[in-house]
């Protein structure tokens, strides 16, 4: 691929020459604070001091991929630049949010349209389309995108957007009703820990195979709590423990790599994974997402959750690519380093 030649700078306001920011464009990029996503510009020189055109660019940490925010001016050599910059990263994907494209300038540069999002997080209003493309040519079946409207039912989506994405429940029934029932059934007040929510995934769909990965024994989620609260939170525990032998719902103790969950996305199985946020959002949350693809180096998830605050939208948490060392090190957990995760295996498949 020949080289495009091209700028780099931090992004800050004022950066952009004013007379390539349309005022609406430049209000967007002002009206949060997103340093917490490393924001930059890519533009390309004109012929002479001012740029051709820009686009600015974030991404969450940890991650291998690239979203366009918006990109002004000439538009195409613009997608050209940011195309070049992330393969020289090493990058496999290019988001774009669609506020001020249209679905045939987003075509014309390669990058494929993503079905509007079923819901979104509270307080992450993202644009009602945006679009995907891949850098290396990966195919990687999309999930529809379902935002938790809750702080704590980020197990409970989880495990029915696999299910939709597996086929064995409609699109349609992916709604808030559905969400809090099973987060209702799976909850330790007001997380979901892994062998409740396996318990709870096999009483709602008792036809589908599920594993629970869980190299502890001990309570989980609860060091922010009294100790009085704790004590109540572990004995319900113990009994997701008790009920999930009476039930037939293997705990697997042993540590499971990411080499296993790849494994297991290979076999058409969903990973439901229990990771910390402090990476990628900067605060230690234990947190569920939704393993269902895999690229060359990196796993893809969907993740229920955007934080506006940052400038992230589902655009950045659906179809997110997760570099397999990344993967890891969010999903050793403390205390201890253990792991937790959910395989869900469909019946027909």
């Amino acid at each position: 691929m020949p080289s495009v030649n091209h700028i780099v700078v931090p992004y800050e306001s004022g950066t952009a020459p004013a007379s390539l920011v349309p005022p609406e464009v430049a209000e967007r990029w002002h009206a949060v604070d997103r340093t917490a996503h490393a924001p930059h510009l890519v533009a390309v020189p004109g012929d002479g001091v001012e740029w051709a055109g820009a686009a600015l660019v974030t991404a969450r940490p940890g991650t291998a991929y690239l979203k366009i925010v918006d990109a002004v001016g000439d538009v195409p050599a613009v997608l050209a630049a940011v195309g070049a910059h992330a393969r020289g990263r090493g990058l496999v994907q290019l988001k774009w949010e669609g506020w001020t494209v249209t679905p045939e300038e987003a075509a014309a540069a390669g990058f494929a349209p993503l079905d509007a999002p079923l819901s979104q997080s509270e307080g992450a209003a993202g644009p009602a389309t945006g679009y995907v493309r891949w850098l290396n040519d990966d195919a990687v079946t999309a999930p529809p995108y379902y935002g938790q409207t809750t702080h704590f039912s980020c197990g409970a989506v989880t495990a029915l957007v696999a299910q939709v994405h597996a086929g064995v429940l409609p699109r349609e029934a992916l709604d808030r009703r559905a969400e809090l029932t099973l987060w209702r059934d799976a909850t330790n007040f007001m997380a979901c820990e892994p062998v409740g929510l396996g318990v709870a995934l096999r009483r709602s769909r008792p036809s589908s195979g599920v594993t629970v990965h869980l190299d502890t024994d001990r309570p989980l989620m609860l060091g922010h709590l009294p100790p009085a609260d704790q004590e109540w939170r572990a004995l319900l525990q113990r009994v997701s423990r008790t009920e999930a032998e009476r039930i037939g719902v293997p705990v697997d103790p042993g540590h499971l790599p990411v080499s296993a969950v790849r494994e297991a996305i290979g076999r058409r199985e969903h990973v439901l994974l229990l990771l910390s946020l402090a990476a990628m959002q900067g605060f230690e949350v234990p947190h569920w997402v939704l393993c269902h693809g895999v690229v060359p180096g990196a796993v893809v998830i969907d993740d229920p959750w955007a934080n506006g605050a940052t400038g992230d939208t589902w655009v950045d948490a659906h179809l997110l690519p997760v570099p397999d060392a990344s993967l890891d090190a969010m999903s050793t957990m403390e205390p201890g380093g253990f792991r937790g995760a959910v395989t869900m295996r469909s019946a027909h498949e």
